[in-house]
C-alpha cells in the first residue's frame, strides 16, 4: 500500500519524501563559516576575501574580525554573493558594476535569492525574476552571460553541508583582550 499524494505535492516530491526524511539540504540559520572555508567554496584567494571585506564588497555578516587572533565568521548568504562576485569577474565584468549589482542584491533584503538569474553583456548586470525579463534582454541579438542563482544556492549548499562550520548560538562573546585560543583555554578550565 500506497501512502497519498498530499494536496499540492508532486508525486515525485512525495517519492523523495519516503525515501529520504529530513532536511538534508539547509545550512542552519546560525551556522557561520571561516575565511578558508569561503574560499575553498567560492574559488577564490585569502587576499581577495580579505580585500573584499576591508572595501565593504562583501563584509562577513555573522562576525567580522576583531583584531589579532579573531576569525570572521561568513554566513550562507555570504558565500553566495562571494560567488557571484566570482563569477562576474570571470565573465570579466569591472569590479565598479559588480559592486552597484551586490549593493542592488542587499538592497532587495531578501535572503532567498534562489529565483533571480543574473546577466550581464559585459558592460551592465541586470536582474531577472522571470522567463519574460530574460526573453527581453536576449532578444536584442546582444551577447548575454547569465547566472541562474538556483543552480548556486544548490552547488553552495551541497558544498557547505560537508564542511566545518561555527553555530554562533553556541560560541561565547570574546571578552575585550580575548582571542580564539584564550577562549578555548577558559573552556577547558571551566569544564
Amino acid at each position: 500500500m500506497t501512502n497519498p499524494v498530499p494536496e499540492g505535492t508532486s508525486a515525485w516530491d512525495s517519492a523523495q519524501s519516503a525515501l529520504f526524511e529530513g532536511d538534508f539540504g539547509r545550512i542552519p540559520e546560525d551556522a557561520g563559516f571561516r575565511g578558508p572555508v569561503a574560499c575553498s567554496v567560492t574559488g577564490i584567494s585569502y587576499r581577495q576575501l580579505d580585500y573584499w571585506a576591508r572595501t565593504g564588497l562583501v563584509v562577513p555578516g555573522i562576525r567580522a574580525a576583531g583584531g589579532s587572533g579573531t576569525q570572521r565568521l561568513y554566513s550562507f548568504h555570504d558565500i553566495l554573493l562571494l560567488k557571484v562576485v566570482k563569477s562576474l569577474l570571470d565573465a570579466g565584468i569591472s569590479l565598479q558594476q559588480i559592486r552597484q549589482a551586490i549593493n542592488h542584491l542587499r538592497e532587495r533584503g531578501d535572503n532567498d535569492m534562489s529565483g533571480i538569474t543574473l546577466m550581464s553583456d559585459g558592460v551592465s548586470v541586470y536582474e531577472c525574476t522571470s522567463e519574460d525579463e530574460v526573453y527581453d534582454l536576449l532578444r536584442g541579438g546582444q551577447g548575454m552571460f547569465a547566472i541562474a542563482l538556483d543552480g548556486v544556492v544548490r552547488d553552495i549548499e551541497g558544498t557547505l553541508i560537508e564542511l566545518p562550520s561555527e553555530h554562533v548560538n553556541d560560541e561565547a562573546p570574546l571578552a575585550r583582550g580575548d582571542d580564539e585560543l584564550s577562549l578555548a583555554r577558559r573552556r577547558r578550565r571551566t569544564s
